[in-house]
């Protein structure tokens, strides 16, 4: 029930143990992502997924002061909605908190606006004829200056029973931000509402459904960047690019986590697909069927590689260094685990996962134009090896990865490396990131191991 809410202090010991890279909730709502930052930390949730007792102290004093050091110039409110940030975006935070300027608070509140919504939609404890009306009226509430949610069961439920002091702070950006943010926000609640009880059936209806939960994150930070002149408007007029953009991350989402959503009944392949190979979706799990299986999955990976030519196409319009890295990083960790799923009976199996040290070297070399149309012939030559002679889908794999070879090396011909455009500070800060990434990885693999050895005894 939506009503007066009481704004209470955030301290900073909450705020370091909401930093634990947590699983994704249980449920049986669609699923949104927020795929243009959640593919990004999840490339180093792939690696490790310790609790937060294993995290070591030094990794908490550096996370903190990423985030403290820049506040004191902030507001109590908007300080506390980078807390927010944090607390539901977890590591991929400090990569939204390198945003240059204005535009890095525009993307926080675009951010914790979404989550709130996505919150909404993935709590089943709330019934439809409630649900769909917050969800269709949702952007009304960013201009309700006591709108809040109290009855929520999820783990983000903060940002709903603290969202006057988001909206507050969404009232206080610029038009042309809060423009965008709204209309975003409204035309995903209607979409997430239209998908509550809808199955994806079609192939066509898998791209609208990807659309709204993620092809409008892609639509609205493309809006945001250019709003903040940082980049120039045609990145944000092209919707058809940024839609891909988040179409891309979606997709890969998706196929990764078949075992998952099927075990906790969430459907999101679409009917069209794996129809084709088994009478029920689960039953691409069972043993007997890993052939039908591995067909299926490797359709799906070559219709989400379709995608990747309008990537190539958007990264090479950016200009800004901060807007390019947060934007590629998410892109190459999808390429690298679309490449890890193909042909994999492991999706059928267990935990897909990125290696901690392959998730690292893509963060750190992810940091200009040349390096990321490397990364993504790479990684397209590495499925290139792995089609099958009888894979149903061999045709349109290959064409598809021909294309994209095409498209990088006529990219590569033609633009310049964004290598001389870096600063030594973005490249440094490239370096210690992926230095401090490893140091954390290795610190808490260790610690779980040694952990586990002591339960064993």
């Amino acid at each position: 029930m939506a009503g007066a809410c009481y704004k209470c202090p955030v301290s900073l010991s909450v705020f370091k143990r909401s930093l634990s890279v947590a699983p994704r909730g249980c449920g049986s709502a669609p699923r949104s992502l927020l795929p243009g930052w959640r593919l990004g930390e999840r490339g180093l949730q792939e690696a490790a997924r310790p609790s937060s007792a294993l995290r070591p102290a030094s990794f908490y004093r550096h996370t903190a002061f990423l985030c403290l050091s820049c506040q004191e110039s902030m507001s109590e409110s908007l300080r506390t909605c980078y807390l927010y940030l944090n607390q539901t975006s977890r590591s991929f935070a400090a990569v939204i908190q390198a945003l240059d300027g204005e535009l890095r608070h525009a993307v926080c509140i675009f951010y914790l606006v979404l989550r709130a919504l996505d919150t909404v939609e993935d709590d089943m404890s709330i019934p439809l004829d409630k649900k769909v009306p917050m969800l269709n009226d949702f952007h009304t509430y960013l201009y309700q200056d006591e709108w809040c949610f109290t009855e929520s069961q999820e783990k983000d439920r903060q940002v709903l029973e603290d969202f006057p002091t988001i909206s507050l702070e969404f009232r206080n950006l610029a038009q042309e931000y809060r423009d965008v943010i709204s209309d975003i926000c409204h035309r995903m609640g209607v979409g997430m509402a239209e998908f509550l009880e809808k199955k994806v059936g079609s192939m066509k209806e898998w791209d609208q459904y990807c659309h709204y939960v993620a092809g409008l994150v892609g639509i609205g930070l493309s809006q945001l960047f250019s709003a903040s002149q940082l980049e120039d408007p045609e990145v944000g007029r092209d919707t058809e690019l940024a839609n891909s953009m988040g179409l891309f991350l979606q997709k890969t989402n998706i196929i990764r986590d078949y075992l998952e959503d099927t075990q906790e009944g969430r459907a999101f392949w679409p009917q069209e697909a794996w129809s084709q190979f088994a009478g029920r979706l689960e039953d691409l799990a069972q043993p007997e069927k890993l052939e039908s299986a591995l067909s299926c999955l490797n359709l799906l990976v070559t219709d989400a590689l379709r995608h990747v030519p309008d990537v190539i196409t958007y990264l090479s319009r950016l200009r800004n260094q901060s807007v390019f890295n947060f934007c590629a990083i998410p892109q190459v960790m999808a390429i690298a685990t679309l490449s890890t799923c193909y042909n994999n009976p492991m999706v059928f199996q267990g935990v897909v996962k990125i290696r901690k040290g392959q998730a690292v070297t893509l963060m750190m070399e992810a940091t200009n134009m040349r390096a990321v149309q490397n990364i993504i012939t790479q990684y397209s030559q590495e499925i290139l090896q792995k089609v099958s002679l009888t894979d149903p889908s061999r045709d349109k794999t290959l064409h598809i990865l021909a294309v994209i070879r095409d498209k990088s090396a006529l990219s590569q011909s033609s633009l310049p490396s964004r290598t001389h455009h870096l600063s030594p500070m973005y490249l440094s800060a490239a370096m210690l990131l992926a230095a401090l990434s490893w140091q954390y990885l290795s610190t808490t693999a260790a610690q779980a191991q040694g952990t586990g050895d002591m339960q064993g005894q």
